[in-house]
């Protein structure tokens, strides 16, 4: 099992979905590679945080049976095993908007080029739902730029923009793509933002998407690649886009 496997098993793994022979060969991973053992760690600590903060309905009894009825005859099709979360197998269902990222990215099986749109909005709502949106607290650039810095192998643009109205509460680390990457945490009035930043010069497709209620901003700049997610409207949102782009240009 690599390394990139091994990560995009954890989630699976937390979940108790996994066969006692992968589970024991992932908990492996656990205990030779740090990266991976710390993927779990915090993805353990989140699933707890949300499974306490988060509101609970009781699932309708045919809504199992629907939603898997509704897995796309692809994925049959291509053999690939489907199964239900164990809390939905339990009979409970999270809050619609605990479900956004799981849905769309794993039963959807989204195309390669949607699919970080998918997991930026996933680590979004999920860093909003268990209040933990940043591991550094600081309005200073100056203080989380090194932070980041000092535990990604690349040194990530952060800017002061309180003068704009957009303040920078902090930052901390998430996963996009099974990768590392840094996550500015700013806000405008009530409004939270999430600004993914990792090393790329990728040419993306359409700038501004819409999702679940969600806005996205994407772009390219200074050998970096941006991702904006919010509930802020698309004016304000594409504001902050374009005032990043310009701090970011080479």
């Amino acid at each position: 099992m690599t390394r990139d496997e091994a990560l995009r098993l954890v989630h699976a793994y937390v979940d108790g979905e996994l066969d006692p022979a992968k589970a024991l060969e992932l908990e492996a991973h656990f205990a030779e590679d740090p990266t991976v053992r710390a993927a779990h760690e915090r993805v353990r600590e989140m699933s707890a945080a949300i499974r306490a903060k988060a509101d609970y309905h009781a699932a309708p009894p045919a809504f199992a049976a629907r939603l898997a009825a509704a897995v796309p005859p692809s994925l049959a099709k291509g053999g690939r095993r489907f199964a239900l979360p164990a809390w939905l197998r339990q009979g409970a269902a999270f809050a619609a908007v605990a479900v956004i990222g799981w849905f769309a990215a794993t039963l959807w099986g989204l195309p390669t080029d949607d699919r970080p749109a998918a997991e930026v909005l996933d680590a979004h709502v999920r860093a909003t739902l268990s209040g933990h949106r940043f591991d550094v607290a600081s309005s200073d650039q100056h203080t989380v730029k090194p932070w980041l810095s000092a535990r990604l192998p690349y040194s990530p643009p952060v800017a002061d923009l309180s003068v704009e109205g957009f303040v920078l509460t902090g930052g901390r680390l998430d996963y996009v793509g099974s990768r590392r990457v840094a996550v500015l945490a700013y806000q405008r009035r009530q409004h939270l933002i999430d600004v993914f930043v990792w090393p790329s010069t990728a040419k993306l497709g359409e700038p501004r998407i819409t999702r679940d209620g969600f806005n996205i901003e994407r772009f390219t700049r200074g050998g970096m690649e941006f991702w904006l997610v919010s509930d802020l409207n698309r004016n304000e949102l594409g504001d902050l886009a374009r005032l990043l782009a310009e701090r970011a240009a080479p």
